[in-house]
């Protein structure tokens, strides 16, 4: 069996893998998670943003989401994680996925007759217009917060990847 947090953080990375297949979208994975990004996630083809259009994505997940009106309150980034999604200055763009999972990893699928259920639901946000932080740490966290309307979908997913990221304010 893995590790309780190996579990999670993989049942996220496929939980987001699911839906980009559900989306008709292709994943792959750095060999080595250098630049703070988990997933690349790429719309086959020629779009209105030209051939193969991608985001870049940072997965984590949580099973105790604090949430604070319409967002949930994320401590989980490093300064240093958050400077590597923060800013726009990248050629991809970047996004954050908050992944809120059951506490109990049984909980995680179900299967009945009307197919498999994945618990329990993803959340994105784009750093895009977020300030570095000067001197980051890795000891020190930075709170993100993730709107609750920003529901990670198969559609959402399809038009992060398809929309202008000047646009995207999400």
């Amino acid at each position: 069996m893995l590790d309780a947090l190996v579990h999670q953080g993989k049942f996220g990375e496929d939980y987001v893998r699911v839906l980009a297949s559900a989306a008709g979208l292709l994943v792959s994975k750095d060999d080595v998670d250098h630049d703070g990004v988990d997933l690349c996630i790429k719309l086959p083809g020629q779009s209105l943003r030209g051939w193969a259009p991608m985001i870049e994505v940072q997965i984590k997940t949580t099973s105790r989401p604090r949430r604070r009106a319409a967002a949930f309150d994320y401590d989980g980034l490093n300064q240093k994680q958050f400077n590597r999604l923060a800013g726009a200055n990248f050629v991809v763009p970047r996004y954050l996925f908050l992944i809120i999972v059951p506490k109990d990893a049984a909980e995680y699928a179900a299967l009945n007759t009307g197919g498999l259920l994945l618990r329990d639901v993803g959340y994105y946000v784009s750093l895009r217009n977020e300030e570095l932080i000067e001197q980051p740490s890795s000891a020190k966290h930075v709170r993100i917060d993730v709107p609750t309307a920003n529901v990670l979908t198969v559609n959402t997913l399809r038009r992060l990847i398809s929309a202008d990221p000047d646009q995207d304010r999400g």
